[in-house]
């Protein structure tokens, strides 16, 4: 790993921290709520461990925020021009998924990531991952086979999918190739009382 991405890691521990503190919750209460173990999660925080897509993904669902939101709090300077040396880029330890945050942190509620999944990679994600937010993935290169639930999405490059209501879903590159695609996220705003 490199210095760019344990400084990444680093960061998001002590946001994952930030985030639980803020709410006032023991480890164990977020254990309970992400079901991740108190051990996993205190070494995460103080950055002795790299947490994975899946993992993540259950951290951030317990908070309420997807992954884009938590490294975005961890990276993102406020500004309306992100350049590419900037962008947070993120590995996934487990599959190798390399993720980059391209939207720059705006008040503008959407998020724009690029994810390149390595071939025979296949990463899940709980619905909790999916809260509060509309989704699409648009596949810019390879092949994607996208698990909604378990409806079986094939998609190729120029594909585009919206995402229905949050299920379990996966993330699955069967080919040869890396597959490279967009997710883009529009947070859904709170009802006007």
């Amino acid at each position: 790993m490199n210095t760019i991405e344990d400084d990444l890691n680093q960061r998001i521990g002590t946001r994952i921290k930030i985030e639980r503190e803020g709410r006032g919750w023991s480890l164990g209460e977020l254990a309970e709520r992400a079901a991740v173990s108190k051990a996993m999660i205190h070494k995460i925080e103080r950055g002795g461990s790299s947490p994975t897509a899946t993992l993540l993904a259950r951290l951030c669902g317990a908070f309420g925020i997807s992954m884009s939101t938590l490294i975005a709090r961890a990276e993102l300077q406020e500004g309306s021009l992100l350049r590419r040396d900037s962008q947070p880029v993120w590995r996934d330890p487990q599959s190798g998924y390399l993720r980059r945050h391209v939207s720059p942190r705006t008040d503008v509620p959407l998020d724009l990531v690029q994810i390149e999944l390595p071939p025979g990679s296949h990463v899940p994600m709980p619905a909790a991952s999916y809260f509060a937010a509309r989704q699409l993935i648009w596949v810019q290169e390879g092949e994607l086979v996208f698990m909604e639930g378990t409806l079986r999405h094939d998609m190729q490059a120029g594909d585009c999918l919206a995402l229905g209501p949050p299920q379990d879903c996966a993330f699955i590159n069967d080919s040869a190739q890396p597959c490279v695609y967009l997710v883009v996220r529009l947070a859904q705003q709170p009802a006007a009382m």
